[in-house]
């Protein structure tokens, strides 16, 4: 037995020999691929922190106080009560609207003249009566709602009721005096920035003309006053036939640059003659269609 050990033991030395050298090379492959060389320095960018998404509702009733509901009083001066909005409307997506740099003689603010004087006189362009934020209308204005635009809405009325869908024009004309109660109140709300975003400043509200209406559907009072009225079978509706009883919608999508106000899927305006057809066709905002700010 002793023999037979002697005879075996140079083997196993060989391969414990073998074993240790196998090792060391390894380790000095391993030491120069991942030790010896130097780590590389990463880089970071000074400023370019994530900030998080602060989204501003695009629609003056879905505001942020207000989850879940619409304050139907805002809008039309009448007592109702709050209804349920679809959380997935709440807050579409909005990119801040770009601004036209104001001329040197000219400083705006939110869209606004500064310090420009109250009129004595509405704005008329190519006999179309004016209501924006560079041409207000004077406070004693008040001829009330405009007979011929509540026919031609009458009549709109009339047209959809053909196929299923009820209209309401549930908002029509108001005061100098009303519009400022209402402005006042959001501004306290919401701050001035925000509410000139989706109210007009006394003088300056379309509704004051007694031309314009806030258009909802019967039965459906939770997208009254959202977004998610423009997407509705009653709002599609609209969109494309309202030109036919001289109706316009005022307030398009991508267009708040243009018309100082965001968009407003309900927000309609009554046009005398065929203005309305032509404004369509050329499938501009009023302001565009008359060259005027």
């Amino acid at each position: 037995m002793n023999q037979k050990s002697k005879r075996k033991s140079p083997i196993a030395l060989i391969i414990s020999i073998s074993i240790v050298i196998l090792i060391a090379i390894l380790g000095s492959i391993y030491y120069k691929m991942n030790i010896a060389q130097p780590t590389p320095l990463i880089p970071t960018e000074q400023g370019n922190e994530e900030v998080t998404d602060k989204t501003i509702d695009t629609e003056q009733p879905e505001q942020p106080q207000d989850v879940g509901k619409v304050d139907i009083t805002d809008k039309n001066g009448e007592q109702t009560n709050s209804k349920p909005i679809d959380q997935k409307n709440e807050q579409p997506s909005l990119e801040k609207p770009s601004t036209t740099p104001p001329s040197e003689d000219e400083q705006l603010e939110n869209g606004y003249l500064i310090g420009q004087k109250p009129p004595t006189e509405p704005t008329y362009v190519k006999g179309v009566l004016i209501a924006n934020k560079k041409n207000p209308l004077p406070a004693s204005y008040n001829k009330g709602e405009d007979p011929k635009a509540r026919a031609a809405f009458e009549k709109m009325a009339a047209a959809a009721k053909e196929e299923g869908i009820e209209l309401v024009a549930f908002s029509g004309f108001r005061s100098y005096e009303y519009q400022k109660t209402l402005y006042d109140r959001y501004v306290n709300r919401d701050g001035k920035d925000a509410a000139d975003r989706y109210s007009a400043r006394p003088g300056y509200s379309e509704h004051q003309t007694g031309l314009a209406f806030d258009i909802g559907e019967k039965g459906r009072e939770d997208l009254w006053l959202t977004s998610a009225f423009g997407e509705s079978k009653a709002g599609q509706w609209l969109a494309q036939h309202c030109y036919e009883f001289g109706f316009i919608l005022r307030y398009p999508k991508g267009k708040e640059d243009i018309t100082g106000f965001m968009h407003e899927s309900w927000h309609f305006r009554y046009l005398e003659g065929d203005m309305a057809t032509k404004v369509y066709e050329a499938g501009v905002t009023l302001e565009e269609y008359l060259g005027i700010q």
